[in-house]
């Protein structure tokens, strides 16, 4: 059983000859992959290699693919847009079939009562975003940007951004989905499933978004999902865009019921009290601490130069030595990005007024220079859109992000201080992207009103120096110590740690967890489900009893 001749014959009679491909040269393009090189062997660029790429046009030719795998025991790794290593196979031992599902990139339906809209896998945020806001609706773009699968956020993966505080994460905004099974059986869910359309996600009978999602979703590792319904959110204001600039810091004026601020407090114990009472409050529309992704040291500098076209990156060391600008960092240190909307004028003055009194009682303040018309125009277009996730990469063209463990305002700041040492002590050695230290990037909240929010440290690193790549890995086995010796569970580098281990290690891992008995059920999810162990091992399980 296997990858044969034959079997390849059987992919191209199901998606025609010209959408599979086995050539080496096409199959390495697909495990290229962003941040491959800190979990692979001697810091390989390459994440295990697929056996064939195919590229399906309908859910019925997913469906035929999946059964072929089944019935030769290949594996199937669906992609959508891509985000991190987690889009690739995930093993050397087995065959493994890559799904790229860019052919399937339809908005099927905009159902503008019901604020519904019906997508396939590739359709990308911004895609639906510049549809449904000509209707005066909008979407929750995730924190991956919007260049991402709204799709693979919703059924996949994680899901939430900084408009999740208005618009909810898109685990709460996935209604009914179609899902080809590891078998190749095709479920339709909620409401689809009764034939009643896609408006709701969830009954007669038991609901399977726990299986298909749960908290991060299978990533990959539970059957392919081929259509789903995601409800769209009321937008205030005009539905033109009148967008003007030089890129890449292109500007949307702030319309007169929005309100767009830059925020800053003098200590974490304030951070936490003003996230509280914006939840208490219920202001606000788009809530995240994205400006310091560039490092808090280098942050203002950084987004002066972006937004002047006569500067370049080359510019921002000069330009942070400005005592203006050593100035308007320490102003800045602890800040966030703050857009309000309003149902009517009265609404949003209301909500400024709100908004003032909250900083007085915590002491916090507006930053002057990022509130100016030509920083709120940008951090407007910048926030509505997310298309700037480039920037992750922009110091040395490596990064990683660590920490991010979710929990209440006043948990969160607790261990601010631990991942600020940590990056700071592993940086000391040079090894390290000298950048702008401490970033601590974060949505206001993971869920709809507020409640709970994370900060990932984010850390760069130079990908074609094997000696940086390596401290970046350092870094992330570090921040799990670090976690561990306050109690904490890991952050995000837990998820990427894993990527790199062993089953036997990951199953072991899994049966000294807290609470191993959930991955003793997902075991028999699995069994029930995937009986010829056609996913990868995304989907955690330990292995079968006995």
């Amino acid at each position: 059983m296997g990858f044969t001749p034959e079997v390849y014959k059987l992919f191209e009679d199901i998606v025609g000859p010209e959408n599979v491909s086995d050539d080496p040269a096409v199959l390495d393009s697909y495990a290229f992959e962003v941040l491959a090189d800190l979990v692979r062997p001697e810091q390989s660029h390459y994440m295990p290699r697929p056996v064939a790429v195919a590229l399906p046009g309908t859910t019925e030719e997913v469906q035929a693919l999946v059964r072929v795998c089944n019935v030769h025991r290949i594996k199937v790794k669906p992609l959508s847009t891509g985000w991190y290593h987690f889009a690739a196979p995930q093993s050397d031992e087995h065959d493994t079939l890559q799904l790229d599902m860019r052919r399937m990139d339809r908005i099927l339906e905009i159902d503008e009562t019901n604020m519904v809209a019906v997508i396939e896998p590739y359709v990308i945020a911004a895609q639906l975003q510049a549809e449904v806001m000509k209707l005066g609706l909008n979407i929750n773009v995730t924190g991956a940007g919007a260049s991402c699968s709204i799709l693979a956020s919703a059924c996949a993966y994680a899901g939430q951004g900084p408009m999740a505080y208005w618009m909810g994460g898109n685990a709460e905004n996935l209604l009914a989905l179609e899902w080809v099974t590891p078998t190749g059986d095709v479920v339709r869910t909620g409401s689809l499933g009764s034939g009643a359309g896609w408006f709701a996600a969830e009954g007669p009978g038991p609901s399977v978004r726990g299986v298909c999602r749960g908290t991060f979703g299978s990533r990959g590792g539970m059957g392919v999902y081929t259509k789903c319904a995601i409800k769209l959110c009321h937008r205030p204001g005009t539905t033109e865009w009148n967008v003007h600039g030089t890129t890449p810091a292109y500007r949307l004026p702030v319309d007169d019921l929005f309100r767009v601020y830059t925020l800053a407090v003098p200590s974490w114990d304030a951070w936490a009290d003003l996230y509280y009472k914006i939840y208490d409050n219920e202001i606000g529309y788009i809530f995240h601490r994205q400006f310091n992704l560039a490092g808090a040291n280098l942050a203002p500098a950084f987004w002066l130069m972006y937004n002047d076209h006569t500067k370049t990156l080359g510019d921002v060391e000069w330009m942070a030595q400005d005592p203006a600008v050593k100035e308007l960092t320490e102003e800045m240190r602890i800040s966030f990005q703050f857009i309000m909307a309003g149902r009517s004028t009265g609404d949003i003055e209301l909500q400024d007024r709100v908004l003032d009194a909250l900083l007085q009682q915590v002491g916090g303040w507006k930053v002057e220079r990022f509130c100016e018309d030509d920083m709120a125009e940008f951090t407007n277009m910048y926030l509505q859109r997310l298309g700037h996730k480039h920037i992750n990469y922009v110091w040395a063209g490596g990064y990683v992000g660590t920490w991010m463990q979710i929990g209440t305002p006043d948990w969160v700041k607790n261990y601010i201080p631990i991942a600020s040492a940590g990056l700071e002590r592993d940086a000391a050695d040079g090894l390290l992207v000298q950048c702008g230290g401490d970033a601590m990037m974060g949505s206001g909240s993971g869920f709809p009103g507020g409640g709970v929010t994370g900060l990932e440290q984010f850390v760069s690193y130079d990908a074609n120096d094997l000696e940086s790549t390596r401290a970046a890995v350092r870094h992330m086995e570090d921040a799990v110590k670090d976690a561990a010796s306050h109690g904490l569970p890991p952050g995000k580098e837990g998820l990427y740690l894993e990527l790199s281990k062993t089953d036997e290690q990951v199953h072991a891992e899994l049966a000294a967890a807290n609470q191993p008995a959930i991955f003793r059920f997902q075991r028999k999810i699995k069994d029930a489900i995937d009986p010829n162990d056609i996913g990868d091992r995304l989907y955690a399980t330990l292995p079968p009893e006995g």
